[in-house]
């Protein structure tokens, strides 16, 4: 059975920028708004409540937001494939949506069966510009009610790739689930990878965490 379960908060908006005390980069100030949820606050103390907080992240490279918030457009080309002229290209379905639904183009519909693994076309090739990468993400409302997700997830699109953008699919529920053409089956996220430079030191700074990992937490 596949469940979802809720977190308890709403709201997460991007602020300003601001310069983090003991941060190598500068950060986004992002505001989590007040929010309660009695199924999550139920058996917890009875003075326990949600306040509107702060969330440092890491800001993007320099140059890529305009103005401090806003992203400044990329362009990315793309290139339908012979035989997908009548399938949609990367679209959002919301205009704040982060990522753009990729749509199926098999020629018949594709059954997997429960533990089936599919590498799915989506008819098209594109080119990102340097600095970029694509991740391709499970779409939720086919993971959470239908067990549909990447066996790679997220899947990484390189910017000098120009091969056929493909999805590879698997059925981690306990029916079968058929894919037809044109079905948006998963999500495409454009994000800035930095260049990074790697220094060997002999000895690395010590941290609360330490060498803690793997569930250590709780």
């Amino acid at each position: 059975m596949i469940r979802a379960f809720a977190c308890g908060f709403v709201g997460v908006g991007l602020a300003h920028s601001t310069q983090g005390e003991g941060n190598a980069f500068p950060v986004k100030r992002v505001t989590i708004a007040e929010g309660r949820h009695d199924g999550v606050t139920r058996g917890m103390p009875a003075d326990y409540s949600r306040r509107a907080g702060w969330v440092d992240a890491l800001a993007a490279p320099p140059g890529l937001f305009g103005d401090g918030n806003v992203p400044r457009p990329i362009t990315v080309k793309i290139t339908r494939l012979a035989g997908s002229e009548d399938l949609a290209l990367p679209t959002k379905m919301t205009g704040q949506s982060a990522g753009f639904d990729l749509s199926a183009a098999v020629v018949v519909p594709e059954v997997l069966q429960p533990g089936d693994i599919r590498l799915i076309p989506c008819g098209f090739c594109m080119a990102l510009p340097p600095g970029y990468e694509a991740q391709v993400r499970p779409r939720s409302g086919l993971s959470s009610k239908h067990g549909i997700t990447l066996v790679n997830t997220p899947g990484t699109i390189d910017a000098d790739y120009r091969g056929e953008v493909r999805v590879p699919l698997i059925n981690l529920g306990r029916q079968p689930f058929t894919v037809e053409r044109g079905m948006r089956i998963a999500q495409m996220v454009i994000v800035p990878v930095p260049p990074v430079n790697f220094v060997e030191v002999q000895e690395l700074e010590e941290t609360d965490r330490g060498q803690g990992g793997f569930g250590h937490t709780g």
